[in-house]
């Protein structure tokens, strides 16, 4: 059997990796701030996203609830992942149409202060653009995580994390890289995060943590 393609495949996703942390680490600050940000004043995260990044959107929001590691006991985190309710998102598809399927529970669960955390690898997915417009609508902040072209979702978002990659693998693998950073800088630090200045796109100004 021939390794290359192993080798070559795992050598790829760690210069995936190496590109988001050069061309994104901006973003990856902004996001984590404007999440702590949002805690502190008693808001939650909701997660959205189709397919892996479905997953993605339940794994994190788990991580967030639970904990990171066991080791570290701490509070839960308001987080909610909008991709899990079977009943309520074949009720929303049949009654309304699927592009309307995330939109729809930020209506219901989304409050101003919250933070929308939008993934999609191609940022064209129509369900996750809406749930985004809604919540500008509403004065949600946004966080997209996006792939290589960016898409309709990263136009719309207040931070986008574009992952240097068109490869649907590599850049999921590192959306997922980028959430777990996520949770354990907010579980580490939350308390002790210095004020970030983070460019507020579609509110006006520039915000700072």
């Amino acid at each position: 059997m021939n390794l290359d393609p192993i080798r070559e495949y795992l050598l790829e996703t760690s210069r995936t990796a190496a590109r988001t942390a050069e061309a994104c680490a901006e973003e990856i600050l902004g996001a984590t701030a404007a999440i702590v940000e949002s805690l502190r004043g008693g808001g939650k995260i909701l997660l959205c996203g189709n397919g892996g990044s479905a997953g993605d959107a339940q794994h994190l929001a788990t991580e967030f609830v639970s904990t990171l590691t066991v080791d570290r006991r701490r509070d839960a985190i308001p987080a909610i992942a909008l991709t899990t309710d079977s009943s309520l998102i074949t009720a929303v598809a049949n009654d309304f149409g699927f592009d309307g399927v995330f939109a729809r529970q930020v209506d219901a669960l989304g409050r101003e202060g919250d933070v929308l955390v939008g993934i999609s690898t191609s940022g064209n997915s129509e369900n996750v653009v809406q749930a985004f417009a809604r919540a500008r609508a509403a004065r949600i902040r946004t966080i997209a995580l996006t792939g290589e072209s960016g898409g309709k979702l990263g136009a719309l978002a207040d931070i986008e994390i574009n992952v240097p990659s068109s490869e649907t693998s590599h850049v999921q693998e590192a959306h997922i890289a980028v959430g777990q950073q996520w949770v354990g800088f907010v579980q580490e630090h939350a308390l002790q995060l210095p004020h970030h200045r983070i460019e507020n796109r579609h509110m006006g100004g520039v915000d700072e943590f």
